[in-house]
């Protein structure tokens, strides 16, 4: 069964008179330990679709089950209990407390959690080093890079081992050399310890980082056709 299945999703918006589909019928799978990136113009319905999976908004028609979980179905108490359980999300824009340090920052979604303070300390640590902050744990974001910061994220949206992480340009404030650290840091993640996850992009080059590439195109959800091989050259 895979870990995040969506069928005949659709959302809604009325703005006056006028109603607005940024997602029309879209239906999805993706399995444990995938890497799947979302491209799409802008208002192309890429972050309602990732905003609804990661269960912060709701779908207006359909289901979507991740781990198992009809999400659509919970209640909005219900619904915060399994989120802070199940996803991890990467902001473009970092979404760091300026008065936390690092290691804080990254603690700060464990508080939700029913963990003793030493088994807190045991993932926040796990996941600096698996960013490579081990030694900015006490920095505050005022003193870390725009890059660092955003490892900093990604630390924070690791550390309770979610069922799927999902990243909404998680690139899209950093500059092309820090870009391409970040991607190769989200690729390790899930070549080496498994992470599950969902990439929202703009970028064709941060999208072919991914095991698999899918695209919207004015809220409808497409996946490429494998290129085309040619035919040998007859007598070759």
């Amino acid at each position: 069964m895979p870990l995040v299945e969506i069928h005949g999703l659709t959302k809604e918006y009325h703005k006056g008179d006028q109603k607005i589909v940024p997602l029309r019928d879209a239906s999805l799978a993706i399995d444990k330990g995938d890497f799947v990136s979302l491209m799409g113009a802008s208002g192309s319905g890429k972050s309602t679709l990732l905003n609804l999976i990661a269960g912060i908004d709701r779908p207006t028609s359909g289901t979507i089950h991740v781990a198992g979980t009809d999400i659509a179905s919970l209640t909005r108490t219900q619904l915060a209990h399994w989120r802070a359980r199940n996803v991890g999300y990467i902001f473009q824009l970092y979404n760091l407390i300026p008065v936390l340090t690092a290691y804080e920052n990254i603690e700060l979604p464990l508080l939700l959690l029913p963990l003793a303070r030493a088994e807190r300390q045991k993932r926040v640590e796990i996941a600096l080093a698996a960013v490579g902050l081990t030694d900015r744990a006490d920095h505050y974001p005022r003193q870390l890079s725009g890059g660092q910061e955003q490892r900093v994220g990604i630390a924070r949206a690791i550390v309770g081992d979610p069922a799927v992480v999902v990243a909404d340009e998680p690139t899209g404030d950093l500059d092309a050399e820090t870009s391409e650290q970040i991607l190769h840091l989200l690729q390790r993640l899930n070549a080496e310890l498994g992470t599950t996850l969902l990439m929202v992009t703009h970028d064709p080059k941060s999208a072919s980082i991914a095991r698999r590439q899918l695209r919207l195109d004015k809220g409808v959800l497409l996946e490429p056709e494998p290129p085309k091989v040619a035919l040998a050259a007859r007598g070759a």
